[in-house]
């Protein structure tokens, strides 16, 4: 069994405390919930400091806490995606999503906008349905949406354009066919 020294555990105590408030700004910006958050930084310390390297240099072990983070986001997300069924906006907003800010002054024109939106994303299949919700909702880079649908990038970005597409089509639908009008 391996021990740990006290200079050791000193040397891991103090390297969370430098990157602590880095990484927990990092992982909130990624997930958009302070309980989440605390939690997935704990396991990003975790993780580091079972496997940290202090021989390393600094922009190295920088370099590395990142990288965990950023798989644990991705898995984070991964498990999300996979136990959730739907991905209306409901489900996004008890996750932590606060949705777009409301300017002063503004006008029902957008609240009829998002329920418009809302219909529109309610027609698309899931997958469409969830690559647009990633992109635009959560603002997920391609990378990160690759990661969490267990996708290529390529991939992605294919199914964005076919997504965004079929959006379009159903809105144009809409538009020749107002509801309540024959």
């Amino acid at each position: 069994m391996q021990t740990i020294t006290e200079t050791e555990k000193q040397d891991n105590e103090l390297f969370s405390q430098e990157y602590l408030h880095l990484i927990y700004r990092y992982v909130y910006r990624h997930v958009r919930n302070e309980q989440d958050a605390e939690d997935l930084t704990s396991q990003v310390f975790l993780k580091a400091v079972r496997s940290l390297d202090l021989e390393r240099s600094t922009p190295h072990q920088q370099a590395w806490l990142f990288q965990v983070a950023r798989t644990t986001i991705a898995d984070y997300w991964r498990l999300y995606y996979r136990h959730s069924s739907t991905h209306s906006l409901d489900r996004l907003v008890e996750a932590g999503w606060e949705g777009p800010v409301v300017q002063e002054g503004s006008t029902l024109e957008s609240s009829a906008a998002a329920d418009r939106i809302q219909d529109i994303l309610q027609l698309l299949p899931a997958r469409y349905r969830e690559v647009l919700t990633c992109r635009f909702l959560l603002n997920l880079s391609i990378r990160e949406t690759a990661a969490h649908m267990g996708l290529t990038e390529s991939n992605v970005k294919v199914m964005q354009s076919r997504a965004l597409k079929r959006a379009i089509a159903l809105d144009e639908i809409a538009n020749k066919h107002p509801a309540g009008s024959h």
